[in-house]
C-alpha cells in the first residue's frame, strides 16, 4: 500500500544518502540513491542535495531525514560536523519541505539510527535501557528506556583526555572509527581504547543492552572479542541502512498522525 512507503533521507558530513521504506516491514523498497554532500555545508546547497534525492524518486509523500546535530522544535541547534554557524538556527524541515512540495521531519540521526533498531532490528521487544552507538566519522549515541527515546543524546562530545596532547577533546575525536583510520590504529589497539570509553558511558547510564552501529559495526569480528562492557552487546542489524529506515519511521509515525 502507498501509504506504508515513505521516504527516508541520511544526510551525513560525507554523503546524502536516501531511499523509499516500507515503514510497516522497515525495509527499503528498492536500491539508495546517494549524492555526495557539498564540501561548503551551505544549507541551501544541503537542501538542494536532499531535493536531487526526492526528485530522483519523483516523490511527492511525506519524508523524514535524519541530521547529524541536536534537532528541537524541527530547528538545528548544533552541527559540529555539518555546517556549523552556518546551518545552526535553521529550520530545515520547512526548508526541505519547500524545495521538495512535501512535509518533512527532521531528527538526530543517531536517534533515526536506534529507532530503527528498536523498532525492527537488534533492540526488537528489549525491555529496560538501551543504548546505540554509530561509530563511524564520529560517534552518535542513542539512549531508550523500554522502547521511548531520550532525544538528542551527544556521549559522542563528552569530553575526555587525550593523553598524547593532555588535553580534553570530543570523545569522537579520540575513539571512532575515523580516529582509528587516521593514526592507523590495528583494530585490537583501537578496541581497547574504544573499550574505555565504552566502560565510561556505561557508568553514565547503565544501559541493559549496547547496540554497536555505524560503519565500523560492518567489521565488528575484527573488535568485538576485545570488547568487555557489564551488560550485554551486539552489533545493528539494519548496518548502514538504519539511519534512512528510522528518519522514514518517525515522519511516518509525527506526520501521519497530524493528518
Amino acid at each position: 500500500m502507498q501509504d506504508s512507503k515513505v521516504l527516508g533521507i541520511d544526510i551525513g558530513g560525507s554523503g546524502v544518502k536516501g531511499g523509499i521504506v516500507d515503514v510497516k516491514k522497515g525495509k527499503l523498497k528498492g536500491e539508495r540513491v546517494r549524492i555526495p554532500t557539498p564540501k561548503s555545508h551551505d544549507p541551501k546547497l544541503i537542501v538542494d542535495a536532499v531535493a536531487q534525492i526526492a526528485e530522483s524518486f519523483e516523490w511527492n509523500g511525506i519524508m523524514g531525514c535524519g541530521f547529524p546535530g541536536v534537532i528541537r522544535s524541527q530547528v538545528i541547534e548544533t552541527a559540529a560536523n555539518l555546517g556549523g554557524k552556518k546551518i545552526i538556527g535553521t529550520n530545515l524541515a520547512e526548508q526541505i519541505g519547500a524545495a521538495c512540495g512535501c512535509e518533512a521531519w527532521i531528527i538526530n540521526d543517531a536517534d533515526a539510527a536506534g529507532l530503527a533498531e528498536i523498532k525492527y532490528g537488534a533492540g526488537k521487544n528489549c525491555k529496560g535501557v538501551v543504548l546505540m552507538l554509530t561509530v563511524g566519522t564520529g560517534i552518535g549515541t542513542a539512549l531508550f528506556t523500554d522502547g521511548k527515546l531520550v532525544p538528542n543524546l551527544e556521549f559522542g562530545h563528552l569530553r575526555m583526555r587525550d593523553k598524547f596532547t593532555s588535553k580534553n577533546v570530543a570523545a569522537e575525536k579520540l575513539y571512532s572509527d575515523a580516529a582509528r583510520k587516521n593514526h592507523d590504529y590495528t583494530w585490537r589497539v583501537w578496541a581497547e581504547r574504544f573499550n574505555k570509553y565504552l566502560q565510561y558511558v556505561h557508568s553514565l547510564c547503565w544501559p541493559d543492552l549496547i547496540i554497536i552501529g555505524g560503519g565500523a559495526a560492518s567489521k565488528s569480528e575484527k573488535f568485538m572479542k576485545y570488547i568487555d562492557v557489564d551488560c550485554d552487546i551486539v552489533t545493528a542489524e539494519l548496518e548502514n541502512r538504519a539511519g534512512i529506515i528510522g528518519a522514514a519511521y518517525m515522519a511516518s509515525k509525527i506526520l501521519k498522525n497530524r493528518s
